[in-house]
C-alpha cells in the first residue's frame, strides 16, 4: 500500500484543503483525490531527504521565537501602513552570509522569513552561502544581519547540523 500512497498525510491534506476551497460534493471528492494522488506520486520523484534532528526541545524554542517575532512584525507593519507620515522610511535589501547548509534548515528559515511580515527571501546562493532578503523598512543592515543570524540561524545549526 506505500507505493501507492507514499505520503498518505500529504495526501489526506490536500485532499481536505481541496474539499475546503470547493466543496463537499462527490465531483470535488472524486477530483480532490486525483489531484492529490498525483502531487503525492511527483513528490516522490523528488526524494525528499529525511531530516537529522539533533535537539527537538530546540524546535519549540524556535517556533515560540518565530511566533513572536511574527507578532512583532505585523504590528510594525500596521503602524508602517496607518501612518501618513514617511519619516524617512526605506525599503532595501540586505545581504547575509550564511554558515547553514541543511538544506531543510535553509527551507525553514526561507519560510520563517517570509512569513514575517515586512520581509522576504529573495535569493539564496549557495556557493558563497550568502543570502538576499528584501526588508520592508530597513534603518540598519548590520542589523538585520545580526537578527538573523542570531535569532534563526544558531537555532537551525544546532537542530539540524
Amino acid at each position: 500500500m506505500r507505493w501507492l500512497f507514499p505520503y498518505p498525510v500529504l495526501f489526506a491534506a490536500l485532499l481536505l484543503f481541496w474539499l475546503l476551497l470547493n466543496d463537499f460534493t462527490i465531483g470535488a471528492l472524486i477530483f480532490g483525490s486525483i489531484v492529490a494522488f498525483i502531487a503525492c506520486q511527483a513528490m516522490t520523484a523528488l526524494v525528499p531527504q529525511k531530516p537529522k534532528i539533533r535537539s527537538y526541545r530546540l524546535i519549540l524554542v524556535l517556533v515560540w521565537r518565530v511566533a513572536l517575532d511574527i507578532l512583532q512584525s505585523n504590528i510594525a507593519v500596521t503602524k508602517i501602513i496607518l501612518s501618513r507620515h514617511d519619516r524617512g522610511r526605506r525599503a532595501g535589501f540586505v545581504a547575509i552570509p550564511l554558515q547553514l547548509t541543511d538544506r531543510m534548515g535553509l527551507a525553514i528559515l526561507a519560510c520563517i522569513i517570509t512569513a514575517t511580515p515586512g520581509t522576504a527571501w529573495v535569493d539564496y546562493h549557495a556557493a558563497s552561502g550568502e543570502l538576499l532578503i528584501h526588508v520592508l523598512d530597513l534603518k540598519d543592515a548590520q542589523e538585520w544581519r545580526d537578527s538573523i543570524k542570531q535569532r534563526y540561524e544558531e537555532l537551525l545549526l544546532e537542530i539540524f547540523a
